[in-house]
């Protein structure tokens, strides 16, 4: 008995494991949220070698009190307007839940920084999911829902990993 209780400890211990949301330092590296000093510098740049999923915080570090990050509109983004943020951080080490899939815009409250290119557009994908629908035929039908593609292996091992180590819990379950 006392062997299947570990077993279902770690299979939920794994699961919750692989879906864990991140968080994640914008440009990659503390003070990364600056005027740029090139287009390549570009956070941008950063964010679209990025994948960011539903749940992941993203984490802004910069001096308190010389900056800010406003969360705006697609407008007021390619506008530069920090008259009417959705949201206003101010606090130097600002933390954002990415919450739904969709793009999310902000801008740097500083006068004249989002002009001069500090901003950022970060896209969150939707995940891969697979529905199946029951219609009156005998058989029911898959439809896959759109999905970007994976930027690397990593979903891909992740997903065969914990097929592997379920099967072996299963297994040594059934040995109890």
């Amino acid at each position: 008995m006392a062997g299947s209780s570990r077993a279902l400890f770690l299979l939920t211990f794994l699961l919750f494991s692989f879906s864990e949301a991140t968080e994640i330092l914008v440009g990659g590296k503390p003070n990364a949220w600056k005027l740029p000093s090139s287009q390549s510098q570009s956070l941008n740049q950063w964010a679209e070698t990025s994948r960011f999923r539903v749940g992941d915080t993203l984490v802004w570090s910069y001096e308190e009190g010389k900056d800010s990050v406003l969360k705006v509109g697609k407008e007021d983004y390619e506008a530069c307007n920090t008259q009417n943020p959705e949201q206003r951080f101010e606090d130097g080490n600002t933390k954002v839940e990415l919450h739904k899939p969709g793009p999310f815009y902000f801008i740097s409250g500083a006068k004249g920084h989002c002009e001069q290119g500090q901003k950022l557009v970060v896209v969150v994908v939707t995940p891969r999911r697979r529905f199946v629908s029951f219609s009156p035929a005998p058989s029911p039908t898959e439809i896959e829902a759109p999905a970007v593609a994976p930027s690397s292996g990593a979903a891909s091992f992740n997903v065969g990993f914990l097929a592997a180590a379920v099967g072996i819990l299963g297994l040594g379950v059934g040995f109890l």
